[in-house]
């Protein structure tokens, strides 16, 4: 067979698999909503039970462990919640073993994906509510930038403060005024500031974090913000006292 012969065979072959693919094309999209309830716990799956049966037995050791109590349901909402507000200040308190002189804290709601029923909290709870892995971290901003910080919490409806912070924001999202532990903002002045390692990256539309100096970014085990929620709740236990926050205007909005 000449090379002239094992051309054609090798064209032939060629336009007969094309002739044999298949052409898919979108020919619409449909959507459904299916309901995750009760209903699927009436008739559980045997063999996915028993196959999951050492996992959960797992799980549960881990997550079921009680780390603290609160006095009241906290949930996370803008422009204020008790529940940002605890957040924001356990990061004021969690910067104590960092040897940090902390002005003020910020934890966005973003960040903040359930809430803490009262009564007895589980290791598992302060998971749901802090599931990501975010360390803390310190930063300093000048007054100046602290304003324009403040200025674009204001633009999404407010962020978790610590105490001493004091915002007044207008309902279309600007921000009217502006105090630290009953203090103006100088411009001059720098603040301390503890804050997520994610925000500190100017994420959530607070790009005025980007222009941060003398950064502290703790990188040890206990520096996992879920891990710092954790103590603060077990101190708590220790001192017979349950978790409590209320909204006390930290973001006002008239």
């Amino acid at each position: 067979m000449n090379s002239k012969s094992i051309t054609i065979l090798c064209c032939s072959a060629l336009v007969l698999l094309s002739a044999c693919r298949t052409n898919y094309h979108l020919s619409g999209i449909e959507r459904t909503r299916i309901v995750i309830d009760s209903k699927y716990d009436k008739q559980p799956d045997v063999t996915v039970k028993t196959l999951m049966a050492p996992y959960k037995h797992a799980v549960d050791s881990i997550m079921s462990p009680v780390v603290g109590s609160t006095a009241r349901y906290l949930a996370a909402h803008r422009p204020e919640s008790p529940l940002s507000n605890l957040l924001a200040d356990i990061l004021v308190w969690g910067a104590k073993p960092y040897n940090e002189n902390i002005d003020f804290a910020v934890y966005n709601m973003g960040g903040i994906r359930a809430a803490f029923a009262k009564g007895a909290i589980t290791y598992g709870d302060v998971v749901d509510v802090a599931p990501f892995e975010n360390k803390i971290c310190f930063l300093t901003l000048t007054g100046e930038q602290v304003k324009r910080l403040f200025e674009q919490m204001a633009s999404v409806g407010g962020e978790g403060l610590s105490n001493g912070v004091q915002l007044l924001i207008t309902k279309d999202g600007k921000l009217k005024k502006a105090l630290i532990h009953g203090k103006e903002i100088v411009p001059t002045d720098t603040y301390r500031i503890a804050t997520l390692d994610y925000l500190a990256q100017g994420n959530d539309k607070l790009e005025a974090f980007k222009e941060k100096t003398n950064l502290n970014s703790p990188q040890d085990f206990h520096s996992n913000v879920r891990f710092i929620i954790m103590d603060y709740f077990k101190e708590k236990a220790a001192q017979g006292l349950q978790v409590d926050a209320y909204e006390e205007g930290r973001n006002c909005v008239e």
